[in-house]
């Protein structure tokens, strides 16, 4: 399964190196039409440099399973690369209330298929995928329009093969009697995608911060890859084992990319960039200009040295954490 076999000895074991390009991950392990889920929370921990990535080499048709999403699929969307997409919310936080993008695309062109649960059911279904449950039953949206509006018919559901059947199904509470819950889908992931601060060579990882839904998609997708700021030994990262999160047996492709959920931030490595959530929520307004940005900002730029390189040092090391505040001190906040 690796396209680079090293074998190491370390600490008395034979280690699998797992680390391979950016290019070579997404070429091997991301394919049109997978079910595919990406790690982080709106605008933390997002792996944009993937997302960049993906648009280069094409691939599309996606089914996307997201909780709280930003612009990293709101991009995917804009370039027409996801066929249905599962969600709860979509915005960069603080910069639009909804990613402009995915609204273009449902109030206007209508070509996207969108099934719309809550925020806690979409997390609550992810972590059953990671269980391997066949359904999940939950008392949650009951009260609400949520089950009974369908964003995407039954009729249109058998003939996309990889969407359940139904958005949901109300059913007898088998344990008491004249209860029903609402029994939702649970979804089968092919590729899920993580922002990590440290992996290594094998693909065991370490989030810092809130870990949100990477651990149950990490479990849950047959193929996985890691964006890692920082790649380690596997002597260090088994220096404390409470801090590791994702285990190297769920893990497929580990690629070294710093500063790769930028613009998103990285906790207690960098911050987001505020001038570019801005400049991407005036680009997204129309076609054209958006169009523009990801000419520039994506087909023009090689690969993610590249992008590095556009962006500079100088905007970039305004955006480190300051040890002991987990935040950029000097970076100056919306208000201030």
């Amino acid at each position: 399964r690796l396209n680079l076999i090293l074998f190491i000895k370390n600490l008395g074991g034979i280690f699998v190196s797992k680390v391979m390009s950016l290019h070579d991950a997404i070429a091997k392990y991301v394919e049109s039409g997978d079910s595919l889920c990406f790690g982080g929370f709106t605008t933390n921990r997002k792996p944009y440099a993937a997302v960049y990535e993906i648009i280069r080499q094409g691939q599309t048709d996606f089914i996307g399973y997201s909780g709280p999403a930003g612009g990293d699929w709101d991009m995917l969307i804009g370039c027409g690369r996801i066929k249905a997409f599962i969600n709860c919310y979509i915005a960069n936080s603080g910069y639009t209330n909804v990613c402009r993008r995915f609204r273009d695309a449902v109030e206007k062109k209508h070509n996207l298929l969108l099934e719309d649960y809550s925020q806690d059911v979409i997390m609550l279904m992810l972590h059953a995928s990671s269980l391997g449950l066949p359904y999940l039953p939950v008392k949650l949206m009951e009260g609400s329009d949520l089950e009974y509006k369908w964003g995407i018919s039954a009729e249109i559901r058998k003939t996309i093969p990889k969407l359940p059947d139904k958005k949901l199904e109300r059913i007898p509470n088998p344990f008491k009697e004249g209860e029903d819950v609402i029994a939702v889908p649970v979804p089968r992931l092919d590729t899920a995608i993580i922002s990590v601060q440290k992996a290594s060579i094998n693909g065991t990882c370490s989030i810092e911060g809130d870990e949100f839904h990477d651990i149950d998609i990490a479990i849950a997708a047959r193929k996985v890859i890691v964006i890692a700021e920082e790649i380690v030994t596997e002597e260090e990262i088994r220096k404390d084992p409470s801090k590791n999160s994702i285990p190297e047996f769920c893990v497929d492709a580990v690629v070294h990319a710093p500063y790769g959920a930028h613009p998103s931030q990285l906790y207690n490595y960098y911050d987001y960039d505020p001038a570019f959530y801005k400049m991407y929520d005036s680009v997204t307004k129309t076609d054209e200009d958006f169009e523009k940005f990801i000419q520039e900002w994506v087909i023009d730029v090689k690969d993610h040295d590249g992008y590095l390189a556009k962006l500079g040092l100088p905007r970039v090391s305004k955006l480190r954490v300051v040890p002991g505040f987990q935040y950029a001190a000097k970076l100056v906040k919306d208000g201030e």
